[in-house]
């Protein structure tokens, strides 16, 4: 797939690496986006500042099948057509199985986390595979490409991320049977698994907090920035030989338990 004027939709686009990934993608690629967000006041003011000619926003929230499946079908109806999903919307949910006081923790928090992640994930995916199946293919038969963001937390995650790991591990597990089952139809699924990256959310921590981070960097020994993330999205969109797989995106970063 070549980028340039593909038709791209970035979930989770109004702030954070979705909406690094959302820049990247119209100003560097030269793509056409459908930014998709819960958030409608900054995604709407978001598509404005980018390119109201090449993008488009729409509110939905993963959450609600509903809502994703009108998304994906007016993005159809807007530009004609989808090509690649970028899928970065998702939520980080602090918890612990057993609360402070030794009892065993609420489930609420544990499968509000999963739904939104990992099963609103999957109907944003599913959705967006009706309508590429309906792409006429290219030379290699491909019709689209599906790119979902895990985390390192899927690997080694924390104390406290019991939900969260679960949730980016979940899509993990997903990758592989989602590739063999879509190749029958020309349509590719990766997963991309980043480390410590610089977003808003980190600029809120303290400064020991940020410090203690900063001490298991290996190389480069940074933060990794919102368009590193989106040039791996857009190369995986590229690249048609890669597919079914999980892409370590840390600069070799690993978690420390706590």
């Amino acid at each position: 797939m070549r980028m340039r004027d593909a038709v791209v939709l970035i979930s989770g686009a109004a702030s954070g690496l979705g909406w690094g990934a959302a820049q990247y993608c119209v100003r560097e690629a030269g793509a056409r986006v459908v930014m998709l967000d819960r958030n409608a006041e900054q995604g709407a003011a978001r598509a404005a500042e980018l390119d109201p000619g090449r993008c488009l926003f729409v509110q939905a929230d993963l959450a609600d099948e509903a809502q994703v499946a009108g998304a994906v079908q007016r993005a159809v109806e807007h530009f004609g057509s989808l090509h690649a999903c970028f899928s970065f919307a998702g939520v980080v949910s602090p918890m612990r199985m057993l609360d402070r006081d030794g009892k065993a923790s609420s489930g609420a928090t544990f499968a509000r986390t999963v739904a939104i992640n990992l099963v609103g994930t999957f109907h944003l995916l599913s959705h967006c595979a009706q309508q590429m199946q309906r792409n006429p293919p290219d030379d290699d038969g491909e019709r689209g490409v599906l790119v979902t963001i895990a985390s390192g937390a899927a690997f080694d995650g924390q104390v406290g991320q019991t939900a969260y790991a679960s949730s980016k591990a979940g899509l993990v597990g997903l990758c592989l049977p989602a590739a063999r089952e879509l190749a029958g139809i020309g349509i590719r699924i990766n997963t991309i698994a980043p480390g410590a990256f610089w977003t808003p959310m980190l600029e809120s921590l303290p400064e020991t907090v940020l410090e203690r981070i900063q001490a298991d960097f290996q190389f480069p020994r940074r933060f990794g920035r919102a368009e590193e993330i989106a040039a791996l999205c857009c190369h995986i969109a590229e690249n048609h030989f890669i597919n079914g797989e999980c892409i370590r995106l840390d600069g070799a970063f690993r978690l420390p338990p706590r």
